[in-house]
């Protein structure tokens, strides 16, 4: 099965949400609306690539963000100079630095929290998607 991965959050400040990920990821808007039935929304991420961010403000009922410690978004970046440079690069777009609930990420990468409370993972290490027997 082909298919493209979309993750949809609700935002409490899509602006500034928006802002923190292009700078700290690297993404781009891909599209974006506003007045959707009461939404207002923005698709975030690289042209080409398997997955984007959705992230929505709705005017007319507002939807409380509520992550958990252990919802995570990992992004796997292998190069080690490349790695630092986008830790760098969350810090500087807003994000905190936090403890992983899960210890195995301090190990070899880095959590970041944003306004809402959603953490993001860079892991200084490659992703093999071989199928486990």
């Amino acid at each position: 099965m082909k298919c493209h991965l979309r993750i949809a959050r609700p935002v409490s400040d899509l602006s500034q949400t928006s802002s923190m990920y292009c700078e700290g990821l690297g993404l781009r808007v891909l599209g974006s609306f506003e007045g959707h039935e009461g939404f207002d929304g923005v698709m975030l991420g690289r042209a080409g690539s398997s997955y984007h961010f959705e992230f929505t403000h709705c005017r007319t009922h507002p939807v409380e963000p509520n992550p958990t410690s252990e919802d995570l978004t990992v992004f796997y970046l292998p190069d080690s100079t490349e790695w630092k440079d986008r830790c760098a690069s969350m810090l500087a777009a807003g994000f905190r630095q936090v403890a992983s609930f899960n210890p195995y990420w301090d190990a070899r990468g880095r959590t970041f929290e944003d306004l809402d409370g959603y953490r993001v993972v860079l892991q200084n290490a490659d992703w093999n998607n071989a199928e486990v027997e």
